[in-house]
């Protein structure tokens, strides 16, 4: 039986050079913090994940609709799929074992970049599994579990644009999503280099991309990932290209409330026993290297060499300061010289970022 719940609050969260990732829902959902009808959140009883799921009955998971391929709606209302999703559902049928309730109830609550942390620190949400990067910001609201995806945030735009990296911006109007680490990183880029880039902060990806799509933004910064999936979603992919040099390289992980190691490692032993069963290598084929829904598109998204390490060795530590540092001084070059190809700075990122 699935249950639907769609309270969320208003927030607004914080990083460096790239990653949070992407709203979704409708502004006449976001009406209130809690879930209607449910029970005391855990965050303000002191009681652990596990108490409150087997009390209650029901584990809550909080999703996104637009976080294309990762949590999003694809037909059937209230009802998310995706990569992120599919690992969510693993971590599911490990509480279920460890609590011994086959079953277990699911509900889902709506989340969007901005809501997903309080949602997540209240007690409303169990468990996020979607676009969020494990930064230390974050770290300090929430507890993540070990790795499950590593992006780069670029740029989307028209190839017939002229924009090739980030110094082309200068005086253009960009589009990013409300509430991520992209919007925060291009607004500090901006002041401190008086590019002069009119930024516009849509509340989702969705919305960011229609504006990119529509003419109103010449470029769409955000994860590489997920521009990969607005592009394929577009009514013309091929007008469409991911270009710049990469801000940062970071790591997506599962949100859950701190403090509680017991519920941590139900969440982190599910996920190492998908990497090392080779599970994951067909989770991810289904979602980026064969046609998905709702237009059977192929994102053609090989994995890269670094999400290749993060399975064979899973962590849940934070993208690291010096990969976020290298990123911000070849954008830092590419603004101060006019460049439009830093091949070697991104280079020298790349090499940064790897385990």
């Amino acid at each position: 039986m699935i249950l639907i719940s769609k309270k969320p609050i208003a927030l607004a969260t914080v990083a460096i050079m790239a990653l949070g990732l992407a709203g979704c829902n409708k502004a006449s959902d976001n009406k209130a913090a809690g879930t209607e009808g449910s029970q005391p959140a855990a965050a303000a009883t002191g009681e652990k994940t596990l108490d409150k799921i087997k009390k209650s009955g029901e584990i809550v998971l909080g999703y996104r609709d637009s976080s294309i391929p990762f949590s999003y709606i694809a037909g059937t209302p209230n009802q998310p799929v995706g990569y992120a999703h599919d690992l969510q559902l693993k971590i599911v049928d490990a509480v279920k074992k460890q609590l011994n309730m086959p079953d277990l109830k699911v509900r889902y609550n709506l989340v969007t970049s901005q809501t997903r942390i309080p949602l997540v620190q209240n007690g409303t949400v169990d468990l996020e599994c979607g676009s969020t990067t494990n930064n230390e910001e974050r770290q300090k609201q929430v507890a993540f579990s070990n790795g499950f995806f590593q992006i780069s945030t670029r740029l989307l735009t028209a190839k017939d644009s002229g924009i090739k990296d980030f110094a082309d911006l200068k005086g253009k109007t960009l589009v990013t999503t409300a509430g991520t680490t992209s919007e925060r990183l291009i607004k500090k880029l901006n002041d401190d280099k008086k590019m002069g880039i009119k930024i516009v902060s849509a509340k989702d990806h969705g919305e960011s991309f229609l504006m990119l799509e529509s003419g109103r933004a010449a470029a769409f910064m955000m994860d590489d990932v997920l521009l990969a999936g607005e592009k394929a979603k577009a009514k013309d992919p091929d007008k469409w290209v991911i270009v710049g040099t990469p801000q940062s390289y970071e790591i997506y992980g599962c949100m859950m409330r701190k403090g509680d190691s017991e519920f941590k490692k139900v969440v982190d032993d599910a996920l190492v026993a998908t990497y090392a069963s080779g599970e994951i290598n067909d989770i991810y084929k289904k979602w980026f290297m064969s046609p998905i829904p709702p237009k059977n598109i192929n994102l053609n998204f090989p994995m890269s060499d670094n999400l290749k390490a993060l399975f064979a060795n899973p962590h849940d530590r934070p993208q690291p300061k010096h990969v976020a540092n290298a990123a911000a001084s070849a954008t830092v070059n590419a603004v101060a010289t006019g460049a439009s190809n830093v091949a070697s700075a991104s280079n020298a990122i790349a090499s940064a970022a790897k385990p």
